[in-house]
């Protein structure tokens, strides 16, 4: 049976800047349209981090059960490892999606923006057949494109139009960068596991473009939002303050440029989050004081 450690790293704590970044990315540019509201934030936060634990669950049990992780490089996997029952880690990844439905349908109905309900319904939707199903659209190299759509432009608008009621230019600029943050996590996961996921028959994006190809791919994805600060610093400059967060690309761009493989990516998931956390922090703070 699972210890508690092993089911909180089962949930994939280092995937949790995903869904921290968007919200808070987010709030900073509805303080910016002065209507931020202290629980509506924080029911968007509560339904963003039960989303990706359910989707990381979902993940763990459908590729646990076709095989998928029995040879994986990176962190431990509940079903795949044997520490957990299938039929666990399905009512943990069910359970966390049901919550986020609930939370989700919560804010709608305090807030009367009934359209974001087919929004949540799609997510749902979509954390499921990431990597579910007989015909999962993560094994057919779609998966970058549902982490910019979810994590990315729905994470961020929402929490916007959620409170606001109205969106702008600056909000889907600051969407689409966090979006290619999310995805850049993505794809520095997807770099590590090419080899085992091409035996599997899994075709990610990675494993189509190549291990050349991802590793441009993940360059060009982590300097679009530094392209998006400079044309967001023309009418806000405080934001410009956001470029201090490519600090911490250091690390993870030497991994990626010098062709680290296996073990020696996995600390670019967790940097790359950071750096993501790091510029919505800076970001959102930046557009609520101007």
């Amino acid at each position: 049976m699972a210890t508690v450690a092993q089911w909180i790293e089962g949930a994939r704590p280092r995937t949790l800047p995903n869904a921290v970044a968007p919200v808070v990315a987010g709030v900073g540019v509805t303080i910016e349209q002065g209507a931020f509201s202290w629980w509506q934030s924080l029911l968007a936060l509560l339904v963003a981090l039960s989303l990706i634990i359910g989707v990381n669950f979902a993940n763990d049990y459908s590729d646990g059960i076709r095989g998928t992780d029995e040879n994986r490089v990176g962190p431990l996997r509940l079903v795949g490892s044997g520490v957990a029952a299938p039929r666990l880690v399905l009512t943990a990844a069910l359970s966390c999606l049901g919550l986020a439905g609930v939370l989700g349908l919560a804010l709608v109905i305090a807030t009367g923006r009934w359209w974001l309900l087919v929004m949540g319904a799609l997510c749902i939707i979509g954390a499921w057949f990431y990597t579910g199903g007989k015909k999962p659209y993560g094994y057919a190299g779609l998966g970058e494109i549902a982490v910019f759509v979810f994590f990315g432009l729905a994470a961020v608008l929402g929490t916007v139009y959620v409170q606001a009621g109205r969106l702008s230019w600056v909000a889907l600029g600051v969407a689409v960068a966090v979006g290619c943050f999310s995805t850049a996590v993505l794809t520095a996961n997807n770099l590590r596991d090419i080899p085992t996921d091409r035996e599997v028959g899994k075709n990610t994006l990675a494993v189509r473009l190549g291990d050349a190809g991802t590793r441009r791919l993940y360059l060009a994805l982590v300097s679009i939002p530094y392209a998006i600060t400079i044309l967001v610093g023309i009418w806000h400059p405080l934001a410009l303050i956001a470029v201090l967060s490519a600090v911490l690309l250091r690390a993870p761009l030497k991994a990626i440029r010098t062709g680290g493989t296996g073990p020696g990516l996995i600390p670019v998931l967790r940097d790359t989050g950071l750096v993501m956390l790091a510029w919505s922090v800076l970001s959102g703070l930046s557009l609520a004081f101007s």
